[in-house]
């Protein structure tokens, strides 16, 4: 399967920094190109020391379990004969402190919905095992201990 990677990169500019003032707005380039402007969270740490226009690990997180699974489910279909023609989802993350006291992303919900055309088009029950299939392929939600939850709209 390989290894991944990214640049991750992060200046202090003119921030004394000791004092903890400092901006924790940086950025992600990725192989292929893009730049993503990411940030803490400003629930994290307060405005201006966050950017709120910058994405950050929580949502990422979040993205990367909801855009794994999604590949997965197009992938699937694919493979079963189907015409996905738009999927969309609305993926929430609940964060918390887990067994150990910890402060961690303790459970993800996607509410993936596919829309088909033409024929065959699956009925619930099929659609429900393309589902939890692409839950039990995806690299990502295999990688973490976060309750991660399926319910198709």
């Amino acid at each position: 399967m390989g290894s991944h990677g990214m640049l991750l990169r992060w200046n202090r500019n003119d921030a004394v920094f000791r004092d903890n003032r400092y901006s924790r707005a940086h950025i992600w380039q990725f192989d292929g190109g893009a730049i993503v402007p990411a940030s803490s969270s400003p629930e994290v740490v307060r405005v201006p020391f966050s950017d709120p226009s910058g994405v950050d690990p929580e949502e990422a997180f979040i993205a990367a379990i909801a855009s794994c699974h999604m590949l997965w489910f197009l992938s699937l279909a694919a493979k079963a004969g189907y015409v996905v023609d738009e999927y969309r989802d609305a993926p929430v993350g609940t964060m918390g402190k887990n067994a150990a006291g910890d402060v961690a992303m303790l459970r993800v919900d996607l509410q993936p919905h596919a829309a088909f055309v033409g024929a065959p088009t699956p009925d619930s029950a099929t659609l429900a095992r393309l589902h939890h299939e692409a839950h039990a392929a995806c690299f990502i939600a295999n990688s973490v201990n976060t309750v991660i939850t399926v319910t198709p709209s």
